[in-house]
């Protein structure tokens, strides 16, 4: 299959040169890769930039409330466990109002891909600090400088039981691709954490700036299944790793329910299910 069956003619709302561009683009590829018919796949999106994401796909799509992607995800996945489920948040979205979602679809081990787009600061409302945002970062809410230190996704997502956990960057395209095929093809929770170049309102995180800090993770000896050693990668400053920091197999949450675990929900004939005693337990 070709990324643009993917394509839909709905003009882009992003500014030029926004670090969205290239995730949505390694999105159609790795959908295309994986040979996802655009019917079985769902993108669920929150508030922000990145909630036009669904926008700009030929599959379903459903674009909720500020940092509530990964409860709908999970509605949409329980309902249908044969369905390919991407939530796509940013980092306000997905770790700041969507935190605690966060936490507890990590531990649960809901089968969805999660690629949250971190371009550390507020860009649809034109530049706030964001919980990434860098300590003395200068901005409309902090002209002073940021006081707060900047929430660490990846080191949270190790400790809260996440499965996959991984990070890109919108400025290597193919690298993305692939970091998105293999969090798909994951059986569990992948957390896929992208640097994303805000062009317009982040002056400091730019694509020059990460061209110079990161580097690939799997052409070292690290081992993904180690995780004392991902731990350690989340903490690194200087330098900055992409790609796989940490995979293990274990059950999924959908495949542990017994409601589900032979059919989905959907599929489930239910014209024979009488609900009148459940309706007179409630008069």
């Amino acid at each position: 299959m070709k990324s643009e069956n993917y394509f839909i003619n709905h003009k882009s709302q992003w500014c030029p040169g926004c670090g969205n561009f290239p995730i949505l683009s390694a999105l159609k590829k790795a959908l295309a890769k994986l040979n996802i018919k655009n019917e079985n796949a769902v993108v669920v999106s929150g508030i922000g930039c990145s909630g036009k994401i669904p926008h700009y796909l030929k599959t379903y799509g459903f674009e909720g409330v500020h940092g509530r992607v990964l409860p709908v995800a999970t509605g949409v996945k329980l309902s249908n466990n044969d369905l390919t489920v991407i939530g796509c948040a940013g980092d306000g979205d997905g770790y700041g109002i969507g935190g605690n979602h966060l936490i507890h679809a990590m531990r649960r081990n809901i089968d969805i891909t999660y690629i949250v787009h971190n371009n550390q600061i507020y860009g649809l409302t034109t530049g706030q600090v964001s919980p990434t945002t860098s300590l003395n970062f200068k901005s409309k809410t902090t002209p002073f400088g940021n006081i707060e230190n900047p929430l660490n996704p990846l080191s949270i997502a190790l400790s809260s039981g996440a499965t996959f956990v991984s990070r890109g960057f919108s400025g290597r395209l193919d690298h993305l691709v692939n970091l998105i095929v293999k969090g798909i093809k994951h059986k569990g929770f992948s957390l896929i954490d992208v640097f994303q170049p805000c062009v317009s309102f982040n002056y400091l995180n730019t694509y020059d700036w990460f061209e110079k800090r990161i580097y690939d993770l799997q052409k070292t000896k690290h081992n993904t299944n180690d995780l004392f050693a991902a731990h350690k990668k989340t903490l690194e400053e200087n330098k900055l790793p992409i790609g796989i920091l940490y995979q293990i197999k274990k059950p999924t949450y959908d495949s542990l329910l017994p409601q589900i675990k032979k059919q989905s929900l959907v599929k489930q004939n239910i014209s024979k299910v009488n609900i009148n005693p459940l309706l007179k337990e409630l008069e």
